[in-house]
């Protein structure tokens, strides 16, 4: 597993204004987005590309496209949909599926409760969004899923991952060959699993349901 933390001025200023506590829920929501795009940029580098032929105004010339099989961009329920937005903004002819994924909060075991994905996902290169890498349980699932299903590639985009969570995936998908990008990673886990500092619950920041 390949980690990248993605280091821009434009990112880390993004990024301490969705942590402050005052940050209102449509507030929230477009920072998400701009750090989503920022963050894509990156982690579309190695996205497969073929030649085509153009006419512009003044000459033909060879031009680049992206390949088929289209990418595929998973959100996992339901505050990787937070994202959605920023990702198709940079990468508009890619396919859609989602994960419903949740944790126990006792057990911490993840439960799998909605999937809507192709089938077959041979020579898709799949971009998974999740914002907060905690515990490292649901995006651990969510990756074995995909690999079963064939998926060619797995890019993974976090706003923030914690230490112990970082580790923790790293164990569990083993030689599955996974990228991992983030705005930043935080110091660790609180007894409740929560990222510290972090920035809350990322769900109900983004839909207004926060406390």
């Amino acid at each position: 597993m390949r980690v990248q933390v993605v280091e821009h001025p434009l990112i880390s200023h993004k990024l301490t204004q969705l942590r402050r506590v005052e940050t209102a829920s449509n507030q929230f929501r477009e920072l998400t987005r701009e750090l989503v795009m920022l963050l894509s940029y990156e982690a579309s580098g190695s996205i497969a590309t073929e030649p085509v032929e153009i006419q512009t105004p003044v000459a033909t010339m060879t031009g680049t496209q992206l390949a088929d099989p289209k990418p595929l961009v998973v959100p996992i329920l339901r505050a990787g949909l937070g994202m959605l937005d920023g990702m198709t903004a940079m990468v508009p002819t890619a396919e859609v599926g989602f994960l419903g994924m949740a944790r126990n909060e006792e057990t911490l075991d993840i439960i799998t409760y909605a999937e809507r994905l192709p089938d077959d996902l041979t020579g898709r290169h799949v971009f998974v969004l999740d914002p907060m890498l905690a515990t490292g349980g649901t995006l651990a699932e969510a990756i074995r899923f995909l690999k079963k299903a064939n998926a060619a590639k797995i890019t993974c985009i976090c706003l923030l991952a914690a230490p112990e969570g970082i580790e923790r995936l790293r164990a569990k998908v083993g030689d599955i060959d996974v990228e991992l990008y983030l705005a930043a990673i935080d110091e660790k886990l609180n007894e409740k699993s929560y990222i510290v500092p972090g920035l809350g619950d990322a769900g109900d920041r983004l839909y207004g349901l926060a406390q």
